[in-house]
């Protein structure tokens, strides 16, 4: 199935149908997918919304919203309804879905429509809020398929049927004890093909990969996909099964923590919506501008030093913006890397070791290819030996430390506790340009005029 975007027809279908009667509007929205209605709702109003979710039934309603990203504040559509449509909704959602929303209230409105709705229901949903939502226990779905290991297989298939009636899917059967400790996993084939007089604890497989409540989302998202697993479970620190993750979250999960790290080395915070507004984004991006700024006046400090070069020397000041430039690219791409593996693995002294030398490999090939670019430009466009000599120096070595500087910081600052996603770029934006400034123009003084 291909990717639905908004198109300006279907997007002038919806608000035509909006100004006409209720059930014009339903023969419209029966042609879209509830994920499909939950994108065009980031171009419609609230009112929009609203008259379209109190149309649609609630298992579809539901389904819209579980849809909707966190920026269309679904949370807002949800505590705007019908109190008797608000509770039907939510009894829809899966319970994680449900605490997602839920969990972006204040909390006299998560009491509020907690109380509308049905006590198992309630009592699901208030145990997955105390959870933080960046970890193990904020991402799991309490409705799971469990049975006791001292089952045979005919009572355990009874007890499947029965607990599925309530469950669109699952991918795995959790066997317990008494005492609802995970003993291990059931696959729903292996109790299927089983003898008639089989147990759960002859069929029971013991080595599985499970995670604590409080484990962190990003390494949950690498277990499942370190082990290719459909769903994990999640257990309390005495193995006490509490519920289990599915793909399906984890996948949100990892397209989150990209978009997060490409923001942060872009100098974006984290907090700033994509869609958001202007005053949003300045809100966002000033601090670390203003940041930068204050960096960008040591690069300049290194310009003013060597003013008396630059006036005696004045083609050396076109060269080494090329340099610094150059420098910043390399640097970006080292660094890219190097978050990137630090986000999917811990690395070892010796990994991290291998990256930094590999860096200062590349940068010292790529360097000195491109310095030597930029020395047969000089010699034969300016006629000058001994300044592209200074150019293929100043380039080499500026792509190195751009290189180490790259690989290095972030794997530092992973050491030191801080995000290297965050700081990294500032950082190593003012170790390129001062380099970048500085080689060439000490280089050109000292070996061009002699100073």
């Amino acid at each position: 199935m291909q990717s639905f975007e908004i198109d300006k027809s279907d997007l002038q279908r919806i608000k035509v149908a909006l100004d006409g009667d209720d059930s014009g509007l339903e023969d419209v929205l029966k042609e879209y997918h509830a994920s499909e209605i939950a994108i065009l709702f980031e171009k419609l109003s609230q009112e929009g919304r609203e008259r379209i979710i109190n149309l649609l039934p609630a298992d579809i309603a539901s389904e819209v919203l579980s849809e909707m990203t966190e920026e269309a504040h679904p949370e807002e559509l949800l505590l705007n309804l019908d109190p008797e449509k608000r509770s039907e909704i939510v009894e829809e959602l899966d319970y994680d879905d449900a605490t997602d929303i839920i969990s972006q209230l204040e909390e006299h409105e998560q009491h509020e429509i907690l109380a509308d709705i049905d006590h198992e229901d309630a009592t699901n949903i208030r145990a997955l809020l105390k959870y933080d939502e960046d970890t193990a226990g904020g991402l799991m779905n309490s409705e799971i398929i469990k049975v006791n290991i001292n089952l045979d297989k005919k009572d355990a298939l009874e007890e499947i049927i029965r607990q599925s009636e309530e469950m669109e899917e699952f991918y795995t059967i959790y066997v317990v004890d008494d005492a609802d400790i995970l003993q291990g996993i059931l696959s729903v084939k292996s109790i299927i093909k089983a003898r008639s007089d089989a147990r759960v604890s002859d069929l029971v497989i013991k080595d599985f990969v499970y995670v604590k409540a409080d484990l962190d989302q990003e390494d949950v998202a690498g277990l499942i996909s370190q082990y290719n697993l459909t769903a994990i479970p999640v257990v309390d620190d005495n193995m006490k099964l509490l519920g289990r993750i599915t793909v399906d979250d984890i996948i949100d999960v990892m397209e989150q923590e990209s978009t997060e790290d490409i923001l942060k080395i872009s100098g974006v915070s984290e907090d700033e919506e994509l869609s958001g507004n202007w005053q949003e984004a300045v809100k966002s991006r000033l601090p670390w501008l203003v940041i930068n700024l204050a960096t960008g006046f040591l690069a300049a400090s290194i310009i003013r030093h060597f003013d008396a070069t630059i006036k005696d020397l004045a083609i050396i000041s076109a060269y080494m913006t090329i340099i610094a430039g150059m420098g910043g690219n390399t640097a970006t791409q080292a660094l890219a890397v190097t978050v990137r593996r630090i986000s999917l693995t811990d690395l070892s002294d010796r990994q991290a070791y291998n990256t930094v030398l590999k860096e200062f490999l590349v940068g010292l090939i790529n360097g000195a290819a491109n310095g030597l670019i930029i020395f047969a430009v000089a010699y034969f466009y300016d006629a000058n030996l001994v300044l592209g000599l200074v150019l293929f120096l100043a380039m080499t070595g500026n792509l190195i430390v751009a290189g180490v500087t790259g690989a290095s910081i972030p794997l530092i600052l992973k050491r030191v506790g801080v995000d290297p996603a965050v700081a990294s770029s500032i950082i190593i934006t003012t170790f390129t340009d001062c380099i970048g400034f500085l080689l060439p123009l000490w280089l050109a003084s000292t070996l061009l005029l002699h100073r």
